[in-house]
């Protein structure tokens, strides 16, 4: 039997500076946990899965909204495994991912990767909205297989609003069924860890990074409106990290995040 499940998350300033937690919400596989955050006044959650999921027929959601002024980091506790349904013909699962920031607000998401198990078929949509003042720093890390084996299907698509204006509409697709080339040498050529690093900041307007080789297989490149994206292939999850903390690590000092 399919899973369908929704967790909420809900970060507010208090009076005092603080970020506290209001709405903390997990459902089926999703536990939320709140955990020690790095910043004072900054609150942190940990995805943690409390079973095996997404699998095929799922429905996974979580929603966040990082209140006026509230700072919130996001993470989990391990990676995300799409696996197989239970039985031929099993639909695709589906994640959904909805963020929003509000004025003066700042949110890190930063979950661990996501790794397309061979046989597996999942849908992933992230929908973010910014206020024109909000900050945020996302990552995406997808990593096709497991070790030794081909990757499932996976369909990831993103889409960034500030102030009502797109600025990120992309959508990618892998495996079985993705339309041809993906895995060619003018796509993944060979690598199985895809990555991306977005970082949104109001500073960004005026004095943002230009776009700019960061090695052979990765780039920095200026959006529209106040934000900078980088983009990464690699051939394991541990390269994949190790290029986008490099470019956090450049890119935090402007970004405040």
């Amino acid at each position: 039997m399919s899973v369908r499940a929704t967790a909420r998350i809900t970060a507010v300033r208090d009076g005092r500076g603080a970020t506290t937690l209001p709405v903390l919400e997990s459902d089926g596989p999703l536990a939320l946990r709140r955990t020690r955050a790095a910043l004072p006044g900054a609150a942190r959650v940990t995805v943690v899965g409390a079973m095996s999921a997404p699998l095929g027929g799922d429905r996974l959601a979580i929603e966040a909204r990082a209140g006026q002024g509230a700072r919130l980091t996001v993470d989990s506790a391990a990676a995300t495994v799409a696996l197989p349904g239970p039985g031929i013909g099993t639909a695709a699962a589906r994640y959904d991912i909805v963020l929003y920031v509000e004025e003066g607000a700042e949110l890190n998401w930063l979950p661990e990767q996501l790794i397309s198990a061979h046989g597996s078929e999942l849908h992933m949509a992230t929908v973010v909205e910014l206020a024109p003042t909000a900050r945020m720093m996302l990552r995406e890390e997808q990593i096709l297989g497991r070790y030794g084996e081909t990757t499932g299907t996976l369909l990831s698509r993103l889409t960034v609003r500030c102030a009502g204006r797109a600025i990120l509409d992309q959508q990618l697709a892998y495996g079985p069924g993705a339309p041809g080339g993906w895995d060619g040498p003018a796509v993944l050529g060979g690598h199985r860890a895809i990555g991306q690093l977005l970082l949104v900041d109001p500073a960004f307007d005026d004095a943002g990074p230009e776009t700019r080789l960061l090695g052979p297989t990765a780039v920095l490149t200026r959006l529209v409106g106040p934000a900078v994206l980088v983009t990464a292939l690699a051939t394991d999850a541990r390269e994949l990290r190790s290029v986008l903390d490099r470019a956090a690590g450049e890119l935090a000092a402007p970004a405040s995040c």
